[in-house]
């Protein structure tokens, strides 16, 4: 793990839930100092607590030592006032995909932590110039978009909205650059990224082939696992994406766009309705099959 950083030495972090925690350990592992800011105590402790025991996994798998561990955790400052976040060199929000709620809480930040402080959001489904264009000095607006687990999926979206400075870019990618990270890149702000783009409709064809009977959820995984390369089986990952978070992106993407390729699976819906959302609820397209008998 990294001991040293450059530019943006000190982030400030809004939410520390699976996103911001997992994102939180990246930061840390890189050097940079966190200042973690929650809601309450409980959610912080929470939050910090699911660091460690990330960090613990790690440790397990022999990819993390004990004196990282420590390392990471000390870095890593918890709050629950904004104030704390002056003297940060950037603020990244990780909280619910709601733009009131973002850009209400980023306005707040940004009388914080003054002018010229970049004002950065992991929004997956918003578009940023959007929030861009809510908030004071909009060319300090960029998306960082991590996919979860962050310290695990090793990828993260640059995004650039039409109001971003192009130096912001520069110094985003920089700080990429020292984290342990194996694919980042820069795109324009448009639905779904570049990534998402490509991943849902893919998604929404294999629930919809899988409702018509074409395999069961274990040979349609096995089959892109074996046949094509792939690391997870599509029906595997939306179990463990959560099928709730993947009709919102879906359903976000097909309002802003109108491509029917991106029009949620009647199945993911009914799916959703029942509660039926994947490895969390122990009921999805591989924990606990839609349908056992689907040929």
């Amino acid at each position: 793990m990294s001991e040293s950083s450059t530019d943006l030495a000190t982030i400030g972090l809004l939410g520390l839930g699976t996103t911001g925690a997992g994102i939180a350990q990246l930061l840390a592992a890189s050097g940079r100092k966190v200042v973690a800011v929650e809601t309450d105590r409980a959610r912080l402790d929470a939050g910090l607590a699911a660091v460690a025991t990330f960090l613990d996994g790690g440790i397990s798998r022999g990819t993390v030592t004990e004196a990282d561990k420590h390392a990471v955790l000390d870095r890593i400052t918890g709050t629950t006032s904004v104030t704390e976040l002056r003297g940060v060199d950037a603020v990244l929000e990780c909280v619910t995909e709601d733009a009131e709620v973002k850009t209400t809480l980023l306005s707040e930040v940004a009388a914080t932590v003054g002018d010229r402080i970049p004002l950065l959001t992991t929004t997956s489904t918003l578009s940023v110039t959007d929030l861009a264009a809510g908030l004071p000095e909009p060319g300090r607006v960029a998306g960082l978009h991590f996919f979860d687990p962050a310290p695990i999926m090793h990828t993260v979206e640059i995004v650039r909205a039409l109001q971003t400075e192009e130096d912001l870019i520069d110094r985003l990618v920089a700080l990429v650059d020292t984290l342990d990270v194996e694919v980042a890149v820069v795109v324009d702000d448009r639905p779904g990224f570049l990534i998402n783009a490509l991943l849902l409709p893919y998604l929404n064809d294999v629930v919809a082939e899988y409702d018509q009977g074409l395999a069961t959820a274990e040979d349609i995984d096995t089959a892109l696992e074996l046949g094509l390369g792939y690391r997870t089986g599509p029906l595997k990952l939306l179990d463990s994406i959560g099928l709730d978070v993947h009709l919102h992106a879906t359903e976000a993407a097909y309002m802003a766009t109108g491509d029917p390729r991106y029009a949620p699976p009647p199945l993911l819906r009914r799916m959703v309705a029942a509660g039926w959302l994947g490895s969390e609820t122990g009921h999805g397209f591989r924990t606990a099959p839609h349908r056992e008998d689907n040929n």
